[in-house]
């Protein structure tokens, strides 16, 4: 099995409240990997540690065989959707996106044009983010993890906000992204979205992960 992620009896504690409790699990290449869990089941802290936004109390993560905040601070090739992506408010999508991928001079206004398409949202379009609706916010949020074409997507929530129709549109962006090759890690609290989009299922519950389905 190649493990592009592979998490390595985590442990992560705020204070007296320990989260993650020695959580150890392998994410193959390719697939969908579902992570489910009520709130504060320590699904999105897991994520965050994975992306290196939190350092765990203990044990490891290593993205591409590298560890995450010895070999690197951040892995590289992650796009990621974590709680409510924060964007300019006063500026439009396009103006947005244009000025995050300036970091890292990755995707060009072409690519972030077609990006905007994919995800259902209109790149001339001049409102303001600020004047965006959640469904809206969350494309933006999708385009944002895509346009620098990672090989890995940690997706938290991401049809959080859509309406029925949005809710297919990404369902199927998400699996052509999947027929790409990319390897994607996704929490939802929708069992739909478990069930049509994931090849493996495991559960967080008390900061203690349990496989549902290899």
């Amino acid at each position: 099995m190649d493990a592009v992620i592979e998490v390595q009896n985590l442990s992560k504690s705020f204070g007296e409240e320990q989260v993650l409790k020695g959580v150890s699990r392998d994410f193959e290449i390719g697939k969908i990997h579902g992570i489910v869990g009520n709130n504060g089941s320590g699904k999105t802290v897991l994520m965050k540690c994975i992306c290196g936004f939190l350092r765990p109390n203990g044990g490891r993560v290593l993205v591409n065989g590298k560890e995450v905040g010895r070999d690197m601070d951040f892995p590289d090739d992650l796009g990621i959707i974590i709680e409510t992506p924060g964007f300019l408010p006063n500026l439009s999508g396009m103006k947005n996106l244009q000025i995050l991928a300036s970091l890292k001079k990755r995707a060009s206004t072409d690519v972030i044009r077609e990006v905007i398409r994919k995800v259902g949202l209109d790149p001339d379009s001049r409102k303001p983010v600020g004047k965006y609706s959640l469904g809206m916010r969350q494309r933006l949020g999708l385009a944002q993890a895509l346009m620098e074409d990672p090989s890995i997507l940690i997706l938290d929530e991401p049809l959080n906000g859509l309406d029925k129709h949005g809710v297919v549109q990404i369902r199927e962006l998400i699996k052509s992204l999947r027929t790409e090759g990319k390897t994607i890690l996704l929490a939802s609290h929708n069992q739909m979205d478990i069930d049509e989009l994931c090849d493996t299922v495991c559960e967080m519950d008390g900061g203690v992960m349990t496989m549902v389905r290899e």
